[in-house]
């Protein structure tokens, strides 16, 4: 459905070009929006006005360039004079400090510049993650001061990077109005955008649901997480545990163990917990399973460096190469915000001290692999050339796919691999006789190389 020319709201300024914002921007101006998107980094507007992303997202760049091209869609570092926009959507990010308290001044900075540039009577969308009641108890106070009337809801964004284009356009868009004035218009607003809205009761309902869906994917998988510990512990296979167990039994819905982060798993459940606290709740499921997907890497790691230490000859200096930086590889992107990798080197360098490192992934720049502290290899055989350890660090395709037995032929001796993922059996794998393999929550199925001496 395009917007028609007689809808009043038709003009729409986006605030935080980052991939919430930028999806949303390019995909409103597709469907008929005049959409005026703000960014502050002036690198970033740069090459947006080139037509160029700064994050890999399928179908994006396209969009953007007709976008551009057509002049539905202009970039700025401020709200321009020019602005007719009558709707104000705010995507800012909200990063944890080092207290793993949510930060909040990004959105009151954006707030006061919407509040100075909305016109009389328009409509305010909160897009971002937010605390319990920040929309209403911070947000709201700031537009206030400006001495206009507006309309305030929240509309969480709730895409999946790698599909966000097409998920906009077919996934339930949350409605949570300040009134109920609030709830319909913005109910009208994404009715252009996606199919179906579901209006809640209220700013809170909105903001909780947003919460409370990231918050159960990290309990769900953190279980998984908890059953590979438990298989590790009595030397059965997580994998085949998890796979058998629930073929053909629908009651069963696990996923398979592996590396839990992202730009909003990582802190969703402290930014949930954090506005409980006031209210004298602390979720106790929720912040257990965050702690134990957050002690995975050391853990993990912590096996390898044991299972090495039985090897023969193992070098004191291994030749260490991670495969796969970006938080996750399926669907495949770039985005390094809250990655597993980072705490995965953090505890292979203290396992491995004088280790030196090399990393691939397919889709991370080379420049954003040397920006991380590690040499980037050109190729996935490239990455294993000569080295000692290989830890497959996320979960993209072309790890699953590759020749790992061919290529296993081309590692140091000894070598290890470390698989996050269970890409692989290792009862089946035909690997060359100085390389072994061990997976998350197969531990005790883990086969060593043979090395002389053993």
């Amino acid at each position: 459905m395009l917007v028609p020319r007689s809808f009043r709201d038709r003009s729409v300024c986006i605030l935080g070009l980052g991939y919430v914002g930028l999806t949303l921007a390019s995909t409103m101006a597709a469907v008929g929006f005049r959409v005026w998107g703000v960014e502050v980094r002036e690198d970033v507007v740069e090459g947006l006005r080139q037509g160029q992303p700064h994050f890999h997202e399928p179908g994006l760049a396209d969009q953007l360039n007709r976008a551009l091209r057509s002049g539905a869609l202009s970039v700025d570092t401020t709200v321009p004079p020019g602005c007719d926009a009558t709707v104000f959507i705010i995507t800012v990010g909200t990063p944890l400090g080092a207290d793993k308290r949510v930060r909040t001044d990004m959105i009151e900075h954006v707030a006061g510049e919407v509040g100075a540039a909305m016109p009389a009577g328009a409509l305010v969308v909160m897009r971002s993650t937010v605390r319990l009641g920040t929309t209403r108890s911070i947000v709201a106070p700031i537009l206030d001061a400006a001495g206009k009337s507006y309309d305030l809801a929240f509309c969480p964004e709730r895409t999946l990077e790698g599909v966000a284009i097409q998920e906009l356009r077919i996934l339930p868009q949350i409605i949570g109005g300040g009134s109920e004035d609030a709830t319909v218009r913005a109910g009208q607003l994404f009715q252009f955008v996606t199919p179906t809205t579901v209006r809640v009761r209220d700013l809170e309902t909105a903001e909780m649901i947003k919460l409370v869906d990231n918050s159960q994917r990290d309990v769900h998988f953190a279980f998984s997480n908890e059953v590979a510990s438990m298989c590790d512990a009595i030397g059965v296979s997580a994998a085949d545990v998890i796979a058998a167990g629930k073929l053909g039994y629908p009651r069963t819905n696990l996923a398979m163990p592996g590396p839990v982060g992202g730009p909003c798993l990582e802190k969703d459940s402290y930014i949930l917990s954090e506005g409980l606290e006031h209210r004298g709740m602390s979720p106790a499921i929720v912040l257990t399973a965050r702690k134990l997907n957050e002690a995975q890497p050391e853990q993990a790691i912590a096996a390898l460096k044991n299972a090495t230490g039985r090897i023969n000859g193992f070098p004191d200096a291994p030749m260490v190469s991670v495969l796969g930086l970006a938080f996750k590889g399926a669907p495949e992107t770039d985005d390094l915000r809250g990655t597993m990798a980072r705490p995965i080197l953090a505890a292979l360098q203290r396992h491995f001290p004088n280790a030196r490192f090399r990393a691939f992934d397919p889709v991370v720049s080379p420049q954003a692999i040397r920006d991380f502290g590690l040499d980037p290899a050109s190729s996935l055989e490239k990455a294993l050339d000569d080295v000692n350890v290989a830890v497959i660090a996320n979960n993209h395709s072309s790890f699953r796919s590759m020749a790992i037995e061919t290529l296993s032929h081309r590692m140091a001796s000894p070598a290890m691999f470390y698989d996050f993922w269970n890409n692989f059996n290792a009862d089946y794998l035909l690997l060359a006789p100085h390389v072994g393999y061990m997976a998350l929550g197969s531990h005790g199925r883990a086969k060593l190389p043979k090395v002389e001496g053993l």
